[in-house]
């Protein structure tokens, strides 16, 4: 009888173990998804004639609207599938960083010309860099993606 009671502590165990791993890859799974649909819907601006401008505004080529919008997109894209989640995750990071120092020029935390949006954008992607795509992703599901290219 003392072996039953052992075993179902045990049972419990197990089951809430389970239970919180499922609940850490839905909620990494909720991060990467909310992190790369905001950089593919805030990439369809970098596109618009009125961005070419706001780039050429703050001393950087015009041109440059584009690759960043392209980076935002594709990057975006592969958050939301789970692939190459770790290099999509590095470039977009430094991104942020960029926007956040040479852009912004750290101005205020929150309001007009606040980062802390890109703060907050700025640490899930350093979360991803670390976690990687998680088990709800392409690459997991298809288990040849080396790791350093999750």
């Amino acid at each position: 009888m003392h072996g039953k009671a052992n075993n179902t502590k045990f049972d419990h165990m197990i089951s809430d173990m389970v239970n919180t791993d499922k609940l850490h890859e839905l909620t990494h799974f909720g991060l990467r998804i909310t992190v790369g649909v905001l950089f593919i819907v805030h990439s369809i601006g970098k596109f618009d004639v009125s961005s070419r401008e706001f780039f050429s505004s703050v001393g950087l080529p015009a041109d440059m609207s584009i690759l960043i919008g392209l980076l935002e997109l594709i990057g975006g894209i592969f958050l939301v599938a789970g692939v190459l989640t770790r290099i999509s995750s590095s470039l977009l990071a430094i991104e942020m960083l960029s926007v956040i120092i040479y852009v912004k020029k750290l101005q205020s935390f929150s309001g007009k010309g606040g980062v802390e949006m890109d703060l907050l954008a700025f640490a899930i992607l350093l979360t991803m860099i670390v976690l990687g795509p998680g088990k709800i992703s392409i690459s997991y599901i298809i288990k040849k993606i080396p790791r350093v290219l999750q």
